[in-house]
């Protein structure tokens, strides 16, 4: 089984960490990953995404122009990537960034509305995991164990007390989500 996934959004909201996280979760159940991030000079506040691929076979080619789920964090993401989701395939957006919501009748379009859970319940920091634990709930690529493995593996060791928090956030996001 092979996921090609994209998620994009702005500098600074755990976007390329989200990818980096579902990669290396992907290592740990010894699959063959890629993870190639694009983002412009700003950084912070410019777009930024990142492809993610996750398969039991050797990937031929990290470069994609078409994707099996597309998550979408703001509005010009949207623009950019909602016709490059595969027929069939699932399109996730946060309903905090998103003013005019996605149109396309051939693809399975879920919200999860990550930024304003994240908000309510005081865990700004950890709105990308709600949004990785709403894909998770709909396309289990990799396992929750391996996430938290994962995030043991990639957020520096002063911030290892956070790693319960973030399981948390996750499971807050398969609860969340839902088809638009």
């Amino acid at each position: 089984m092979k996921h090609e996934i994209i998620i994009a959004g702005f500098g600074g909201q755990g976007v390329l960490s989200m990818g980096k996280i579902l990669a290396y979760s992907g290592l740990m159940e010894n699959k063959e990953v890629t993870w190639m991030p694009a983002y412009g000079p700003e950084q912070r506040g410019g777009t930024a995404n990142v492809t993610v691929i996750v398969s039991d076979e050797r990937i031929s080619s990290p470069i994609l122009s078409k994707y099996d789920c597309a998550i979408i964090l703001n509005q010009p993401s949207l623009a950019k990537f909602e016709s490059k989701v595969k027929p069939g395939g699932i399109l996730i957006y946060d309903g905090y960034g998103i003013i005019n919501p996605p149109t396309r009748k051939d693809i399975k379009v879920y919200r999860i509305d990550a930024m304003d859970e994240a908000n309510e319940r005081n865990m700004a920091k950890t709105f990308n995991m709600i949004v990785l634990g709403g894909l998770l709930k709909l396309m289990p690529v990799v396992s929750i164990d391996s996430v938290v493995k994962a995030l043991r593996k990639t957020l520096p060791e002063r911030h290892h007390h956070l790693i319960p928090m973030n399981e948390e956030a996750i499971r807050i996001g398969m609860e969340i989500i839902k088809e638009a």
